[in-house]
């Protein structure tokens, strides 16, 4: 990996870390159209640390609000039923299905289904679910009526991106939309959710790098990288939450199936290296929380 391909990586994972449209499967597709092969779980999860932390700064208010009233209840000197002190919870929880399978399935998360043909059947799939969610929702409940039961099955949903193209954000809101949610409640606990998994996989591979680098990208642009897309997922995450309060999620559902037709066609082709990545994912080791989107 040079330069000029982490500078391209790290506004790639910006861009797309928060659209329904999975910047893993991103990352690797362009990765090996850039001739570096697979990027590796480590560059991904790493670089991830960077949009999450743009998460951080956009909810920080809330952020706050949550953890100061969660806390207080602990102690009470707050409801238990009190709506943040709830969503605290309901965040602990949605988080325990992603820990789970990003370790029962780690060696399958970072080898065999990093594979193009899986990326690209996902993308097709869920963007398909996507369309059919957004049509059918209800979009009706606010996230104050978010229940335990409720926050597992995102947790769940959240889970099935550790395969490349299913999509953190997209399988999460497809979930919500399903469930009755509205289309902005869906996405904002999308993002809320996200924030444990993602930095625990990212501080984690970040450690385990820095102790014994697993011969992938340098640390130098690793960190260039994330940088950039910390920069990049601000201003996105301020038009995502602009355009779904608006308008339906139909474009990214297009885009999706039109990607993933695409990959198929370079690999029929041999345009594109299936499994490109896997050996080098193999040698870096698993992510224990696994490759989120």
């Amino acid at each position: 990996m040079g330069f000029f391909d982490a500078i391209l990586l790290g506004i790639l994972q910006g861009l797309t870390e928060f659209l329904p449209i999975s910047s893993s499967a991103h990352l690797r597709i362009a990765s090996e159209l850039l001739g570096i092969g697979d990027a590796g779980a480590a560059f991904t999860a790493i670089t991830q640390i960077g949009t999450e932390a743009a998460v951080i700064v956009f909810f920080w208010r809330d952020i706050v609000r949550i953890i100061g009233q969660w806390g207080r209840s602990l102690v009470g000197k707050a409801p238990r039923r009190d709506p943040d002190a709830l969503m605290g919870w309901w965040i602990i929880l949605g988080s325990i299905p992603i820990v789970v399978l990003g370790l029962l399935f780690e060696d399958a998360i970072d080898t065999t289904l990093r594979s193009l043909w899986f990326t690209a059947t996902m993308l097709i799939v869920f963007g398909l679910l996507l369309g059919v969610a957004d049509r059918v929702g209800r979009k009706e409940r606010p996230l104050r009526e978010l229940t335990w039961k409720h926050g597992l099955l995102y947790g769940g949903a959240q889970a099935l991106a550790l395969i490349p193209g299913v999509s953190r954000s997209g399988g999460t809101i497809t979930a919500g939309l399903l469930m009755g949610y509205t289309r902005e409640a869906a996405a904002r606990y999308s993002f809320l959710l996200a924030i444990p998994a993602v930095l625990g996989s990212g501080f984690y591979k970040l450690f385990k790098e820095v102790r014994e680098p697993s011969g992938g990208a340098p640390m130098s642009l690793t960190l260039l990288a994330t940088a950039i897309a910390f920069v990049v997922a601000i201003f996105v995450i301020k038009f995502f939450m602009s355009y779904i309060s608006k308008r339906s999620f139909m474009p990214f559902v297009i885009y999706r199936l039109a990607l993933g037709a695409v990959i198929f066609v370079l690999l029929g082709t041999g345009l594109l290296d299936a499994e490109g990545g896997t050996a080098a994912a193999q040698t870096a080791g698993a992510a224990t929380v696994g490759v989120i989107r």
